[in-house]
């Protein structure tokens, strides 16, 4: 009798213990919804050849050019590779527990990336230092998405441990290019041999064709309020992204005439964004081009002239990566 008494107590005291552990479970499961406020910065991964800027090979190249001869000696040359997945990204998600374990969010997030040096070509004096001529482009993404996800995730009270897998959807994207040159060459003008310097300045815009690109993540979230936690996280992204077309949207083209005796300017020309054709001015990309294509026929200084200068040119679809790994901390609120 004394043993059973034993045993119906502990029972009863286990019981209990249980029911109150069921009732603090009970308090403490996650709220139905949640918005997350996030801030982040990614590295590239997987770098890969940049695309061409109009003419000009992604390479750094370093020429020399030989004023006796007429002739340009490339002195180093070499690929430039990356991707425009190295940036700043800022977001905001609503998600919905469906219960203890498994939720769904829809994220909003705006991302910049770093500049790349896209292309260069540096061209002196043979035997000298004196710079002739020089182009340098530099680009860089902006880019809105919509990320829905899974999160799964043990439910723990405290320190809670998740995984987020889902998809990428850019809904607006922009690569932009811009792009320095320099030139100094020589002319005869009224049977004077004169000296010609030009500046350009360009800005171009890349739109893309819409694509899908895939997301996963790992983070932990710990509460330090009755509905407000903190998270950090490791986040990995791949969206691969093919450019639709590209429109010119600064341009600026001087070119000064100098004396070859005093250096004074003789005379100056102008070229601007509505002196551009439309060829020079939009470019639809192909996959392929083919005699039907709108390219190039033949080129005076930097004026390009076209099959038909009064259609978009075509170029060769190019392909840029802008995700990459990073890490995120925000907050959440829990309602």
């Amino acid at each position: 009798m004394k043993n059973l008494a034993l045993f119906t107590t502990l029972f009863l005291t286990v019981a209990s213990s249980y029911t109150l552990h069921a009732q603090d479970q009970k308090i403490a499961a996650p709220s139905k919804f949640y918005v997350k406020v996030a801030g982040g910065y990614f590295f590239s991964v997987f770098p890969g050849e940049f695309p061409k800027v109009g003419p000009y090979e992604p390479h750094d190249e370093q020429k020399s050019y030989n004023s006796s001869t007429g002739t340009t000696t490339t002195v180093s040359e070499k690929v430039l590779t990356g991707s425009y997945g190295a940036g700043s990204r800022g977001g905001l998600s609503f998600g919905w527990n469906i219960n203890q374990y498994i939720a769904v969010e829809a994220a909003f997030n705006y991302y910049h990336s770093k500049k790349n040096l896209m292309t260069r070509e540096v061209t002196v004096l043979a035997g000298s230092s004196t710079e002739l001529g020089k182009i340098e482009s530099h680009g860089y993404v902006n880019a809105v998405d919509f990320a829905p996800a899974v999160v799964i995730h043990p439910g723990f009270a405290r320190v809670d441990p998740y995984v987020r897998v889902g998809f990428v959807v850019p809904l607006w994207g922009e690569l932009n290019i811009h792009t320095d040159a320099s030139q100094t060459g020589s002319a005869v003008v009224g049977g004077t041999a004169v000296v010609t310097k030009t500046t350009i300045s360009r800005d171009e815009r890349v739109d893309p064709n819409i694509t899908v690109g895939f997301q996963g993540a790992f983070g932990i979230v710990f509460p330090v309020a009755a509905k407000l936690d903190v998270f950090i996280e490791t986040e990995y992204r791949n969206i691969p992204v093919r450019s639709k077309k590209k429109e010119v949207t600064a341009y600026d083209e001087t070119t000064n005439i100098l004396s070859s005796t005093t250096g004074q300017v003789i005379a100056t020309q102008h070229r601007g964004l509505d002196d551009l054709s439309t060829a020079e001015r939009h470019t639809e990309y192909q996959s392929t081009l083919d005699q039907n294509s709108n390219t190039a026929v033949s080129q005076s200084g930097a004026t390009v002239t076209y099959k038909d200068d009064s259609k978009p040119s075509n170029d060769l679809k190019s392909y840029i990566n802008i995700g990459g790994l990073g890490g995120n901390v925000g907050l959440r609120w829990r309602f």
